[in-house]
């Protein structure tokens, strides 16, 4: 499978209908197609939600996950009958795809750990929203995924955690290392890399993040 590198044009366009309720916020935005509506999320800023697992939050705080915003355009897409699946893949987390993770796994004495990345697929093509960054610099463009597979937008939060959790209790197994500090590590990563976006965000012109 590979990335889309024009997000925009690979998700299929379709009008918003008034009689979906996913919909209502979308066209009171003035957004009347999908495309439309997907631009507006991921020109969104990056942040966690209230509830990670609800992703009607993103329109009413402004802002979103790799899981929520997707999540909410998969989820539009489901009502409205088309080919737009969430997706989640793990891949392994390390300095050149997720900047700002190095120091800390270097001082775990750790060249990459597990993490889990949200996306949506159309048509065999990864599509990434998650920031407005070129394409090519997505997670989804720069990873290399240990697996791929459907979720249902419902499952974002607590169950998609446990896949990941679940991933990583084999994978250290594996590795005669122990589950709960890589979790633990994965956290630490999760903290120095949001640090690494802001500073990156700072540095940016306007409308990219």
């Amino acid at each position: 499978m590979r990335t889309s590198d024009m997000p925009l044009h690979t998700l299929p366009d379709f009008p918003l209908s008034e009689h979906e309720p996913l919909s209502q916020d979308f066209l009171a935005l003035g957004l009347r197609g999908f495309v439309d509506a997907a631009r507006y999320v991921w020109e969104l800023p990056y942040g966690r939600n209230s509830d990670p697992a609800d992703f009607r939050l993103v329109l009413s705080e402004g802002r979103g996950t790799c899981w929520t915003k997707h999540a909410l355009l998969a989820a539009l897409a489901r009502a409205h009958g088309q080919p737009v699946k969430l997706t989640l893949g793990i891949y392994e987390m390390h300095e050149r795809n997720t900047p700002g993770v190095g120091a800390v796994l270097e001082h775990e004495g750790l060249s990459g750990i597990p993490e889990a990345h949200g996306y949506l697929v159309v048509h065999q093509r990864r599509v990434d929203l998650s920031r407005k960054v070129p394409a090519a610099e997505s997670i989804a463009a720069v990873a290399v995924f240990f697996i791929e597979g459907q979720i249902e937008p419902e499952e974002i939060g607590a169950p998609q955690e446990e896949m990941l959790r679940a991933f990583i209790r084999d994978w250290a197994a594996r590795r005669r290392l122990d589950a709960e500090r890589i979790w633990r590590v994965r956290e630490a990563c999760i903290t120095a890399a949001e640090v690494s976006r802001s500073l990156v965000r700072m540095r940016r012109p306007s409308g990219l993040q």
